[in-house]
């Protein structure tokens, strides 16, 4: 068992660990992720007794406080008792010594044994981690990348140490040696405590079955690395998430606005939070259970902004909204997709206050809402589909984004007018100001009512079609714009789109309505993977040209107009541009 209990680590008067408390016991593999700079080598460090800085608090191992121990006793476990594999392999490697030389060194320091008897230990542990005696006795210039991590490993592994820390174990290798690596230490992990240092999410996910987030010396998240990963309770965590690369999420990269500063008071993380409070820039959050995770935030996670329940809406027979369920959380992007008619503009209408509600509740930041009163339009605006019929053909481009700041007798600001057109990218010239609608191009009148939703700082947008009517060129810089913007003001959107592929893009979680029903609804990225409603899958066969057999759609339906009586069975088709061409041209000659 390994106990750190209000661990701090300062070097001089910086304070680079604040307090950290973690348990684990045999079995557990713990992965601590972190933006560089928020301490987590620090932490394995000081684990390890390897720290010139001052160390207070306590790491308990055996029972036995380590701070507590002298130099001595420390040079006796360490190695042997607990182990660590080190961030830079070259450094770690003596280049004069060879493998099996430096692996028979870390094993004769704790437990003298014969030269026979260490000889077969130390092919035995080579074997182990997929060398051989011909690789032991290279020196590690002549190894690759992976072999020398693979060697440092072995040494770590040479005493079969209760604890094993692994500092950036995968850093710099490439995809295939990264996951031959990463299936070593899981195997190695499995009987002993594990403590998995790295930036790498999805590294930290196939070796850990736990997984804390450091930010600046503090453990703002921690819990089963599955349920943080699906479902992060802290905007931080969320953050990290989002600018890691991986083959599962769907959604283009976002960044965290900001950088860590570690002399902040009250939650370290508030500078760079979207949707933090007076009480956040002077209290210091505890680390609590909330739900069976332990999160250090005053709000208790990511808050639910919009909540929508049983929401109905008909036009005569016309059941155009029914008993609509929907959720969305503070910076989150849902996608509400459907065909046309299938009630999603009524929908976004009726949350606005556009249109009536027959029955059903909507609530904004946990309060119902009875009235729509100009409090709620400073805090959810609306981008509409045709941005030249949302814009009065009377106003200049100024005179159109002010006027929300008329409407709520906030009064003109030239400061405001000239924020927003530097976030939308454009021009504060008077010339461009003195423009009209009708004088703007789709996209510049896309962007100045996007400018004009924005300027009362909203917390939620609703963006109904934004790029239908945009080319692809634009429509790119559109939606790169909006989720800039939700990288920076921490905005939640909910868009209502027909595009797949464009929702695919840019949403977290993504709800599909046909008939003014919500039929499916989850993560986007597990929604277009493992689709459960058949709606959901005709819609990805449309957008994507080919179904579920693998024969394009397009091609299928090309024969079925010919007349060609043909099972679809009985051919398979590539998804390369003109094979269907070609497919029909060879069904005709046969």
């Amino acid at each position: 068992m390994l106990d750190i209990e209000g661990l701090k680590v300062s070097f001089g008067e910086r304070e680079v660990l604040k307090g950290v408390d973690i348990h684990l016991e045999r079995g557990d593999a713990l992965s601590i992720i972190g933006e560089s700079g928020a301490g987590k080598t620090t932490l394995a460090m000081s684990i390890m007794g390897l720290l010139n800085g001052g160390c207070s608090g306590r790491i308990v191992l055996q029972g036995r406080d380590i701070l507590e121990m002298g130099e001595s006793r420390r040079r006796e476990i360490r190695g042997d008792v607990m182990a660590m594999v080190f961030q830079n392999v070259e450094d770690a490697l003596d280049p004069v010594y060879t493998i099996s030389d430096q692996i028979e060194e870390a094993i004769l320091v704790h437990h003298p044994m014969d030269k026979d008897r260490l000889r077969l230990r130390v092919d035995h542990l080579l074997i182990q981690v997929g060398l051989n005696r011909e690789k032991g006795d290279a020196y590690p210039h002549q190894l690759s990348g992976g072999e020398r991590q693979r060697a440092l490993i072995a040494m770590a592994l040479a005493n079969d140490p209760q604890v094993l820390i692994l500092d950036e174990p995968t850093a710099s290798l490439d995809a295939m040696t990264k996951a031959e690596i990463l299936g070593l230490l899981r195997e190695s992990m499995r009987d002993r405590i594990g403590l998995v240092v790295t930036h790498d999410i999805s590294a930290a996910s196939r070796i850990s079955n736990r997984m804390a987030v450091l930010y600046s010396g503090r453990i703002l998240e921690m819990g089963d690395t599955e349920e943080v990963l699906a479902r992060p309770l802290h905007p931080y965590t969320r953050g990290l998430l989002r600018s890691s690369p991986n083959m599962i999420t769907t959604k283009d990269l976002q960044g965290i606005p900001g950088r860590m500063n570690s002399g902040v008071k009250g939650c370290p993380f508030h500078p760079r939070c979207t949707q933090h409070q007076q009480r956040c820039t002077f209290e210091l959050p505890e680390l609590r259970d909330v739900g069976g995770r332990m999160i250090a935030c005053h709000r208790g996670g990511i808050v639910p902004l919009l909540e929508v329940r049983g929401l109905c809406r008909s036009f005569g027979p016309l059941k155009a909204v029914d008993g609509v369920d929907l959720n969305l959380c503070e910076g989150e992007t849902l996608a509400l997709v459907g065909e046309s008619g299938s009630g999603k503009t009524t929908l976004a209408r009726m949350i606005m206050g556009l249109t009536r509600l027959d029955s059903g509740e909507i609530c904004l930041e946990g309060e119902p809402l009875e009235a729509r009163s100009k409090e709620f339009y400073r805090r959810v605006q609306m981008i509409y589909q045709n941005p030249r019929e949302s814009i009065s053909h009377r106003m200049n481009v100024a005179e159109a984004i002010m006027e929300p700041l008329d409407v709520q007798g906030l009064g003109r600001s030239r400061e405001k007018l000239e924020r927003v057109l530097d976030e939308v990218e454009l021009s504060s010239d008077p010339e461009f100001l003195n423009r009209y609608s009708h004088h703007l191009s789709g996209g510049e009148a896309q962007r100045v009512a996007i400018a004009r939703a924005l300027i009362l700082d909203p917390k939620l947008l609703i963006a109904d079609e934004p790029t239908s009517a945009l080319d692809s060129s634009v429509q790119a810089k559109i939606l790169r714009l909006l989720m800039d913007l939700q990288e920076k003001r921490g905005l939640a959107i909910l868009l209502v789109t027909h595009d797949l592929a464009l929702a695919r893009k840019v949403s977290d979680r993504m709800a599909v309505m046909k008939g003014g029903k919500i039929l499916e609804e989850g993560l986007t990225s597990d929604l277009l993977a493992h689709p459960l409603h058949q709606y959901t899958r005709e819609l990805m066969e449309s957008a994507s040209g080919v179904d579920d057999d693998g024969v394009q759609v397009k091609a299928r339906r090309q024969v079925e107009r010919e007349g060609d009586c043909i099972e679809e069975q009985s051919f398979e088709v590539c998804r390369r541009p003109g094979t269907w061409q070609r497919m029909i041209r060879w069904m005709r000659s046969s």
